[in-house]
């Protein structure tokens, strides 16, 4: 067992880069609470922003910046929604619940801010993923988070065989009955990704108190010759009892962009921390993508790398490349 947990990645990446002079970045977060507990609703709020760094690394201009607040059931059905600035169409996500169906209703919704790359629209497009994620945080904090929030009903957790690299047939990270073990599951301990030689380089990062889930972003698109270069991040922590974070999702990625095409020329996924040992094998997948158009990356990522190709997280992060046209166009 201990060797099955210690297999896994565990290797926190550390601050958030420093901005490269004349780069597009776009940084975004996901912060979950239970002000009632864990049996209450969960209450989630959307950060995001875009600025345009300039020569000198320092300076810079904001683009695009939004927020949303989210009331959600446990079971992850949109109670209430609002945004800031205003959006027309997002009452339309009352009373969904997250997952394949919410996304297909927020693409109709928010037709406009989805061709737009808007902040807004990859805040919303990570909330099913985000809420899908958030009751980790209770891991932390009690022995019991994995079971019913009732006492009195019987444990039923999902059967998850297949639906990612993480969890094929025959992994570790399954029991005999095909539910996920929580039992040999990893994590992490992780500094603050603020980095201090870049004060200015995240958005507004509040502290969170008590349990609390975060997911957290960030893109880099730079140009070089004929191409644009891509660095992006992301992770999954949550507060810890004893004080800082631990993350049980983080991941580095890598690609390059022909700047005439607009095409994938190489993408590179580094796992950093992951909760199982199979978990690394869907960032060998990546390539599969290479040659794909950029734009059409939601749908593509999808398609190309399902089930055990994949892995939701990875996927998640990959998908959220389709917004790079709008960086792509600040910088040409």
């Amino acid at each position: 067992m201990t060797d099955t947990i210690s297999s896994a990645p565990h290797s926190p990446g550390g601050t958030v880069p420093a901005r490269p002079a004349n780069s597009f970045r776009r940084t975004t977060t996901i912060d979950t609470s239970w002000p009632e507990g864990r049996t209450g609703p969960m209450v989630m709020v959307g950060r995001g922003r875009d600025i345009l760094t300039g020569h000198s690394a320092v300076s810079y201009k904001t683009l695009d910046e939004a927020r949303f607040d989210i009331l959600s059931t446990p079971r992850r059905e949109i109670l209430e929604v609002s945004c800031e600035p205003p959006v027309e169409g997002v009452q339309r996500l009352v009373g969904v619940r997250a997952g394949g169906h919410s996304r297909a209703i927020l693409s109709e919704a928010l037709a406009d801010e989805e061709a737009s790359g808007a902040v807004i629209y990859q805040l919303l497009d990570d909330f099913a993923g985000a809420s899908l994620v958030a009751g980790w945080a209770w891991s932390r904090w009690t022995d019991q988070w994995a079971q019913p929030a009732k006492s009195a009903e019987k444990p039923k957790l999902p059967k998850m065989v297949g639906i990612c690299a993480g969890f094929r047939p025959g992994a570790s990270s399954l029991t005999e009955e095909g539910t996920p073990r929580h039992d040999i599951q990893s994590a992490t301990p992780v500094p603050d990704l603020r980095n201090p030689d870049d004060p200015e380089g995240l958005h507004e990062w509040p502290e969170q108190e008590g349990v609390g889930m975060r997911r957290a972003r960030w893109i880099d698109v730079w140009r070089e010759g004929d191409d644009f270069c891509v660095r992006a991040g992301f992770q999954d922590s949550a507060t810890d009892p004893d004080g800082g974070r631990v993350a049980v999702h983080e991941y580095r990625l890598n690609a390059q962009v022909d700047a005439r095409t607009r095409t994938l020329q190489s993408v590179q996924a580094d796992p950093r921390i992951l909760p199982y040992a199979e978990c690394p094998a869907a960032a060998l997948n990546v390539q599969r993508l290479t040659g794909e158009s950029v734009s059409t990356l939601r749908r593509a990522v999808i398609e190309t790398l399902p089930g055990t190709l994949g892995c939701t997280h990875l996927n998640d992060v990959l998908r959220a490349l389709a917004d790079l046209p709008r960086a792509l166009n600040v910088l040409e």
